[in-house]
């Protein structure tokens, strides 16, 4: 790292959820359109747990904290195909970071 390069640290931390398990926390509060953080990931063959599809056919199982956002209907992040995940609205500090799975999801 040269010294105008900084390390980039995710604004998030882990606790237990009140939606399900473990859940994805703003440390901070994250802006509408601010980058979250990208996710580590492997490809996955089948669904299991932690596994992130991305197309019919495209699977990842995300190995890092990224693994904990946990399903809303009216989420507050997305994860995208370059695997970042973006704040879609405001995150206030201490809120649960949340994505829309897609209609099979209950909340």
């Amino acid at each position: 790292m040269t010294k105008k390069q900084t390390k980039f640290t995710a604004p998030v931390y882990v606790e237990e959820s009140q939606i399900h398990g473990k859940g994805l926390f703003a440390s901070r509060d994250i802006k509408k359109g601010e980058l979250i953080g990208k996710f580590k990931s492997r490809p996955a063959k089948k669904d299991g747990p932690y596994v992130l599809w991305m197309e019919e056919n495209e699977a990842y199982q995300v190995l890092d904290e990224f693994k904990y956002i946990n399903h809303h209907n009216k989420a507050n992040a997305a994860y995208y195909d370059d695997f970042t995940v973006m704040a879609i609205r405001k995150i206030r500090k201490g809120e649960e970071i949340t994505h829309y799975y897609g209609e099979d999801w209950g909340d």
